[in-house]
């Protein structure tokens, strides 16, 4: 029952409930809502420019990442975010992920770091991941709709969202994701083709080429706008009952 609890508050805390405080925020974690095709494997590993991969798995799976990480380092299709670029930003996580988080494009702190995700919006993500899902985040994939930094941190432009296209569909191609979860209207707009509001694109699940496809709120916009935290809940949990994950619930006590 204590763990139950714990999950609950935790999920609480998640959605911008203030006033719910974790009775222990050590407690023992469970392992449920595991990626099956990535039991037992090891942390990502990054090599170089190319993306972080996980230990563990068989060349095959990783070979194809890494030469279109290659590819996409000496790509120079877009002249401004070549001239302003510390270094690509390919993706991180399991190559054999079943759920792929989709961003827009690297922030500054990603540049420097060559990965996604990774500054306060990347914690929330994590967050998301492994107290809203009981997932690691080595489990998922992530990438961004843009492997370069745009300056300033803008919207990638139209162009540079089509000059990006063929990674990021090469990318899915080789990962083979059964779910994707855009991650603000940049990424859902480009992915689906769509001029709807991310407002009027969540609470439904999309098709993508057989890929099942929930959006929600940038984690970036999240810290921004905390109230809408409990949004973001709702649509994690539409989510995982897509996946088939039971969301933690509050025991009943007699």
């Amino acid at each position: 029952m204590h763990e139950g609890i714990t999950d609950y508050l935790e999920m609480m805390q998640l959605a911008g409930v203030a006033d719910v405080k974790s009775a222990n925020k050590r407690a023992s974690k469970r392992a449920g809502g595991v990626n099956e095709r990535a039991g037992g494997v090891s942390p990502p590993v990054a090599v170089g420019n190319a993306p972080a991969v996980t230990e563990g798995l068989t060349p095959p799976a990783l070979a194809p990442l890494q030469r279109l990480a290659a590819e996409v380092a000496q790509c120079t299709r877009c002249a401004e975010l070549v001239a302003d670029r510390i270094q690509t930003v390919f993706g991180v996580g399991n190559p054999n992920a079943d759920l792929v988080f989709l961003g827009e494009a690297p922030g500054a702190e990603e540049a420097k770091q060559g990965e996604p995700f990774v500054g306060r919006a990347g914690q929330l993500l994590t967050d998301i991941i492994t107290k809203g899902m009981k997932m690691r985040r080595e489990d998922v994939y992530i990438c961004n709709i843009l492997r370069c930094r745009p300056p300033g941190n803008r919207n990638p432009l139209p162009d540079e969202a089509a000059h990006c296209r063929p990674f990021l569909d090469r990318t899915l191609e080789i990962v083979k994701p059964k779910f994707i979860c855009c991650l603000g209207a940049v990424a859902a707009k480009n992915l689906l083709a769509s001029e709807q509001t991310i407002g009027a694109m969540r609470g439904k699940v999309f098709d993508y080429k057989g890929i099942k496809v929930v959006c929600t709120y940038h984690p970036a916009y999240l810290l921004r706008n905390p109230a809408a935290k409990k949004d973001t809940w709702d649509d994690v949990q539409l989510l995982m009952r897509e996946m088939e994950f039971t969301p933690p619930t509050l025991p009943r006590v007699d």
